[in-house]
């Protein structure tokens, strides 16, 4: 979802937005560079997910073109040689990566990606399943279990092995996020409010407010959603109640993953921040290009 600017005052419209826009592998974004003291300047806008490697603690930004990292001096660094719109992303505990999207302008492969997995840390990668036949704009695991929300279809997929999926509730979302207590609990942010399934996404009840655009649960009592505005708020409660804890800087939000109870990734419009303290600061790890929406 990459061509329409996130600027509409309502957080409910902010939504729509993100969940109506998407296109495949457009080459109008600002990915090129600029001249800083004579070496080329990369720039990175576009953001579909943020995930910290657990076994080298890197910080990992999938984009429109490309998966990224900081290197020595902070500066994005492209991760491999696949310049392909990484949409859903996720990085399991054994530290393998998996991702959907649509292939690099040129690239001949077919439009959707389907369910792609690394095992080198992002620099090779290998079609998984449902290739040609999906985009998952959010991908979770959970309890052994890949959870998928399907966008091409509109509905929620869930898979034990990457290869054979079930198909759950059709439903129009933004993300999913699956209780770290129990597999069959899951809430996805559509622009009703948030929307809960207790039977492992075959229903879902009915949406709750306030609206979320993105979720991270990462313990029972250390659920996370920020709004299309860019208002943190965090549940202990598995998002029965609400606390806010701050406003992230850089304007609507394009990703959101808490690390663990405290340690969160959150990337805006303007930058890539961390917090490490529950989400009450945040530092910038990275700068980002304006005009990164959905």
């Amino acid at each position: 979802m990459k061509k329409r600017h996130l600027t509409v005052s309502t957080t409910a419209a902010v939504l729509v937005l993100a969940l109506s826009a998407c296109t495949g592998g457009s080459s109008d974004s600002p990915s090129a560079s600029s001249s800083e003291k004579g070496a080329p300047k990369t720039t990175i806008s576009h953001i579909h997910g943020v995930e910290i490697g657990p076994s080298d603690g890197k910080l990992y930004v999938a984009t429109h073109e490309g998966i990224y990292t900081p290197d020595l001096n902070g500066r994005p660094e492209l991760v491999g040689d696949r310049k392909d719109d990484f949409m859903g992303f996720t990085i399991t505990a054994d530290g393998a990566f998996l991702a959907s999207g649509h292939p690099a302008p040129g690239r001949d492969a077919p439009g959707n990606l389907g369910l792609i997995e690394s095992t080198d840390g992002g620099k090779t990668w290998k079609d998984r399943s449902l290739t040609g036949e999906v985009d998952f704009h959010s991908l979770d695991h959970a309890h052994q279990t890949i959870y998928g929300y399907d966008s091409t279809n509109g509905l929620l997929r869930i898979s034990k092995d990457g290869s054979s999926w079930d198909q759950r509730s059709k439903l129009k979302a933004l993300d999913i996020a699956v209780s770290p207590q129990d597999a069959n609990t899951i809430l996805a942010t559509t622009e009703s409010g948030v929307i809960r399934s207790t039977d492992g996404g075959k229903s879902f009840g009915s949406g709750s407010k306030p609206v979320m655009a993105f979720l991270s649960w990462t313990a029972p009592n250390a659920l996370y959603g920020i709004n299309p505005s860019g208002e943190l708020s965090k549940s202990t409660d598995g998002g029965q109640t609400w606390q806010k804890t701050s406003t992230v800087r850089g304007g609507a939000p394009q990703a959101l993953t808490a690390v663990t109870e405290t340690h969160l990734i959150v990337a805006s419009q303007d930058g890539v921040y961390e917090s490490k303290d529950g989400g009450k600061n945040f530092v910038r790890r990275l700068d980002v290009s304006s005009g990164g929406d959905h």
